[in-house]
């Protein structure tokens, strides 16, 4: 199993993001009933950092040959039929890699994957500029990847990083549930 996990900076005060990801799933976050103007309403204070999490947490369709024997195409099926001019499908392929050893070269598949998927901030004129750094820590078992994103002044606009895990499906760190 391949789990993405966002990586709590100490130094960066932690806010809520308008999705909620925990490594397996994501919620949408509410306002708190108490919330001066929108009591109770979506949560709309990291527009940007909720969507990168739907960019590479969500899983996205690939080409059957891409597929291991066995494996089951992922993501949004209407991205193989119902795709509109310049359209782009959503999501990543870093689940892609859940099948893989951490073996050297593994980095530059996930940068890329990873880079491919936020290509849609670009197109919206979110951002001008993607960079996407990974990093394997063997020893860990997981794989450091650190996304930066750039305004039109060519600051930055954006830093976080996020863990790739590597775990195998024993039913002891996320057991079966139902």
């Amino acid at each position: 199993m391949l789990k993405i996990i966002p990586v709590d900076e100490a130094e960066e005060p932690y806010r809520a993001p308008d999705l909620d990801w925990n490594g397996i799933v994501g919620d949408l976050v509410l306002n708190p009933l108490t919330h001066p103007t929108a009591p109770g309403d979506l949560k709309a204070e990291q527009g940007l950092h909720t969507q990168v999490l739907i960019c590479l947490m969500t899983d996205r369709r690939v080409e059957e040959s891409e597929l291991r024997s066995g494996d089951e195409n992922r993501g949004w099926f209407g991205d193989s039929f119902d795709m509109m001019a310049n359209e782009t499908p959503i999501g990543s392929r870093l689940w892609l890699l859940r099948r893989s050893a951490l073996v050297p070269g593994i980095e530059l598949r996930a940068q890329d994957y990873a880079r491919e998927a936020l290509q849609p901030l670009i197109g919206q004129q979110a951002v001008v500029r993607v960079d996407v750094t990974a990093v394997a820590d063997r020893a860990a078992n997981r794989l450091d990847l650190t996304v930066d994103l750039y305004g039109r002044d060519g600051a930055r606009i954006y830093n976080r990083k996020f863990e790739l895990l590597w775990r195998q499906i024993d039913g002891v760190a996320n057991p079966p549930t139902g």
